[in-house]
């Protein structure tokens, strides 16, 4: 950073000053939280008595350690920035498009305990009940990082509130995340790959949203990637924004490609993607919430529902952080 002509590449310059601070924050603390580790050693040591006292002070940093290990887990060129969560209702009917909307309340809470800041793109509504499908950007540090563990489809099995013999219904969920790319980044898109159409709005927003075609919709016609945005006021504000998601959505896919070729490099079955079932939420005829992917179970559903996703997100981190230390060491 202290190369002349360093600023004058102003996107990587961003990108590398923003490393850096990561990295700062991420010293500092481990700095500080060995400090305490040694005071609370030596305030065990003089006084014994006072056993219960230093459990108690290690509890906080026992939970930012922890934190500071995930940290340690992401090494992606896209995993320290923030995101871009796409929940999409599956096959189930309005029981799907029903938890679809009991997901996007579950990372909406989820986000809010992480401190992260949230903001949402688009909404729509299913027909009876539920959502069809929403997108939200997560703004803060390792927001990336951390939801590459949940892409995937989520299974919901419960007794129907939609049907009238109340029998059990099973409803599929897909999750997309990408990495939320500044308005700059080198994403080439071609305007000739592009179908854009415009729509009215739907949902809250007063009279300009119900009045106007100011909602916009993208297709990126290679890939099929579909992206849309009706949270502006302006058309050309939702147009702007539905491009950077679009850039974000292909910068994904170039990913998903990579780790598909190392996967296939390592013999080893790729476990994340738009096509695989990652997490069953069986609310009938128990209660029990499990990751195909690591066996982390919770029977706590309703925490669950809640957003206390963290325990899953670990457990996945954790194991892919090991595989690809195996796969690296086979290597």
């Amino acid at each position: 950073m202290g190369a002349p002509g360093f600023w004058d590449e102003q996107f990587a310059a961003a990108r590398i000053s923003r490393e850096h601070a990561r990295v700062t924050r991420q010293l500092d603390t481990y700095d500080r939280l060995s400090r305490e580790l040694e005071d609370a050693r030596d305030l065990y040591e003089l006084e014994p008595d006072l056993g219960d006292e230093v459990e108690a002070q290690l509890g906080p940093l026992r939970k930012e350690l922890s934190k500071l290990q995930e940290d340690a887990l992401f090494n992606g060129e896209y995993d320290g920035g923030d995101a871009v969560l796409s929940i999409n209702a599956g096959t189930g009917g309005t029981d799907a498009q029903d938890w679809a909307e009991m997901m996007l309340r579950m990372y909406l809470r989820w986000s809010a305990d992480r401190g992260y800041e949230t903001q949402l793109i688009e909404v729509s509504p299913g027909e009876e009940a539920g959502i069809k499908s929403a997108t939200l950007t997560m703004k803060g540090e390792n927001a990336y990082g951390v939801l590459k563990a949940e892409r995937g489809v989520h299974r919901l099995v419960r007794l129907s509130p939609f049907d009238s013999a109340h029998r059990r219904h099973t409803a599929f969920g897909q999750v997309v995340v990408a990495p939320l790319l500044p308005d700059d980044a080198a994403v080439e898109i071609d305007e000739g790959d592009l179908r854009i159409d415009t729509y009215r709005a739907s949902g809250a927003g007063g009279q300009h949203v119900n009045k106007t075609d100011s909602a916009v919709r993208i297709t990126h016609l290679p890939t099929g990637v579909v992206v849309q945005c009706q949270n502006e006021r302006s058309q050309m504000s939702n147009k702007q924004t539905a491009m950077r998601i679009l850039r974000s959505r292909l910068a994904e896919l170039q990913e998903e490609e990579r780790e598909a070729e190392l996967s296939r490099e390592r013999g080893a079955a790729q476990d994340i993607g738009f096509g695989s079932q990652i997490r069953s939420y069986v609310l009938h005829p128990y209660q029990l919430v499990k990751d195909h992917r690591t066996d982390f179970e919770v029977g706590n559903i309703q925490g669950v529902l809640d957003g206390a996703l963290d325990g899953f997100i670990r457990a996945y981190l954790l194991k892919k952080a090991a595989n690809d230390g195996a796969a690296g060491d086979v290597g």
